[in-house]
């Protein structure tokens, strides 16, 4: 006599079907000492609402011709979660964020902000899922759903892709050294700044300007180079020119 599922939450209402022979006329399904609510009834199976219960419990079957073999039910209790790694992320989603916390074992959805996505389940501790497209910039509600429940507790924030409008001024000696401001948009969430390869002091002044002074080429030489602005939103490209010194 099988019972699907064999697992659900603490706080009861998890909708249990057991199926076997000779079930029809059940007159109570029991969770250890408690009853459950008969919802469907046939011949060979009985579904009903679980109640509220703790640990493993066993279930059985009543019917006039007598009381079944006992199934064993688990409850699981609801989810814990402690934190989660990265914070914020791409508007369009599709970056990997992990969960810590307890009781994620079960876990069979993530949402963020209503948009659900499925996890992947490290340990009963941890869990990673791939963010699902957010409908605009700016934070959410996380909710992660177990066997035991649904939790949230945590908040993620979308943040748009940046632009890059233009450098001022936009071209400076190959020896470095030149303050340069960088207006555009989306700047505010600034993790780094490239000239090329090579990576620039900066500071971030408003959510559409960043302040930063030009490194010195790798070799000393003149050329143009690619600034590459990254943030957590995505990155962003300008073109900075390195000119060569005079000579006599």
């Amino acid at each position: 006599m099988p019972i699907s599922p064999n697992q659900g939450s603490s706080g009861g209402g998890t909708t249990v079907t057991i199926t076997g022979t000779n079930l029809g006329g059940a007159t109570a399904v029991r969770f250890g000492t408690k009853t459950a609510a008969i919802t469907g009834n046939t011949p060979t199976s009985v579904t009903v609402i679980s109640p509220s219960g703790s640990g493993a419990v066993p279930v059985t079957v009543t019917t006039p011709g007598g009381t079944s073999n006992p199934l064993q039910f688990f409850y699981v209790g609801a989810p814990f979660k402690s934190s989660l790694s990265p914070v914020t992320g791409v508007t369009a989603g599709g970056n990997t964020v992990t969960i810590n916390g307890t009781g994620l074992s079960t876990a069979t959805s993530v949402s963020f902000g209503g948009v659900t996505a499925t996890p992947t389940v490290v340990n009963d501790g941890q869990l990673t899922v791939t963010v699902p497209a957010g409908a605009a910039a700016g934070p959410v509600g996380v909710y992660v759903t177990t066997a035991g429940g649904t939790n949230n507790g945590l908040s993620y924030t979308y943040v748009d892709a940046p632009t890059v409008v233009s450098l001022n001024p936009n071209s400076g000696p190959a020896s470095g050294g030149t303050a340069v401001t960088i207006t555009g948009t989306n700047l505010s969430t600034t993790q780094s700044v490239a000239f090329g390869a090579t990576l620039a002091p900066f500071s971030v002044i408003s959510d559409t300007s960043i302040s930063v002074v030009t490194p010195p080429t790798p070799d000393g030489a003149p050329g143009p180079a690619t600034v590459t602005v990254t943030t957590s939103g995505g990155v962003a490209t300008g073109d900075f020119t390195y000119l060569a010194g005079p000579g006599i």
